[in-house]
């Protein structure tokens, strides 16, 4: 087993389409716990839905989480459903969203420990300019 390493960070991310479907994007923003910017990652995902857009930037943080060498993950997003999904407060009926729940679930058991909350919009604005730079890049 691993040693845990004590690093602990905070994740907000999040993903948007314009048009749903439509030109869609992930975004995500790691923050220490002192609040310095670890990381910003975004990706254009061309047409696809909104869902699909949330669920990838969960991905990709929690990815450059493990990458950073994170063990506590503290996770923002504001959307209510990959949060209750998640959960499974909601149950993951669409079948391209399987995959990327099965995904999440298992990169969120590399952590030693997770703690998953929805936030408002309000509070997730910096993972949100991500999504709208990268999608502003590729009209």
């Amino acid at each position: 087993m691993v040693p845990l390493l004590d690093v602990k960070a905070t994740l907000y991310a999040d993903g948007g389409s314009r048009g749903n479907p439509g030109p869609a994007a992930s975004g995500a923003v790691l923050y220490a716990e002192d609040g310095e910017v670890l990381e910003k990652v975004g990706t254009f995902l061309g047409v696809t839905t909104n869902n699909v857009a949330e669920w990838t930037g969960l991905l990709e943080g929690l990815k450059a989480a493990l990458a950073r060498g994170v063990d506590e993950i503290s996770v923002r997003m504001d959307s209510e459903l990959v949060v209750r999904q998640l959960s499974g407060a909601y149950r993951v009926k669409h079948p391209g969203l399987i995959p990327l729940h099965a995904q999440a679930k298992a990169l969120l058991r590399k952590f030693g420990r997770t703690d998953v909350q929805h936030v408002r919009r309000e509070q997730n604005k910096a993972a949100d300019a991500v999504v709208n730079e990268v999608l502003d890049a590729n009209r």
